[in-house]
């Protein structure tokens, strides 16, 4: 499911455009020099079965945080937006609260962390 998120955020010219290669899997961006837009997908959870028929799923449920990181509030916030619509549109993942959105006022970077579930549906029989 990972690759099929990051297939989809790179369906939006937005995304392509602000983000290109920097979109992350576990791994978050150094903040030394950070220069452009960082997209950086975390699953808080391991797949879960669910929608059950005849005593078997047929579904396994995601649960990831996506966070928008950059030196540009607009850039952050327009990217985290994107992100948003992308999950929806593409995948139909939902975004659930709480989020978090940030200024490091150390390092000069914003933060914009939101949080979506969704499923996968026809899943291997478990």
């Amino acid at each position: 499911m990972l690759y099929k998120v990051y297939d989809a955020l790179n369906t939006s010219d937005l995304i392509k455009q602000k983000v290109g290669k920097r979109i992350k899997f576990y791994e978050y961006p150094s903040t030394d020099n950070m220069q452009g837009v960082y997209i950086v997908v975390d699953p808080l959870d391991v797949p879960k079965p669910g929608d059950y028929a005849d005593n078997k799923w047929l579904t396994d449920e995601y649960f990831y945080q996506i966070e928008v990181w950059s030196m540009n509030l607009f850039d952050t916030q327009a990217v985290a937006k994107e992100v948003r619509n992308v999950m929806w549109k593409e995948l139909g993942f939902a975004q659930l609260i709480p989020g978090l959105d940030e200024f490091d006022k150390d390092t000069g970077i914003y933060r914009d962390a939101r949080r979506y579930k969704g499923k996968e549906e026809y899943a291997e029989e478990g």
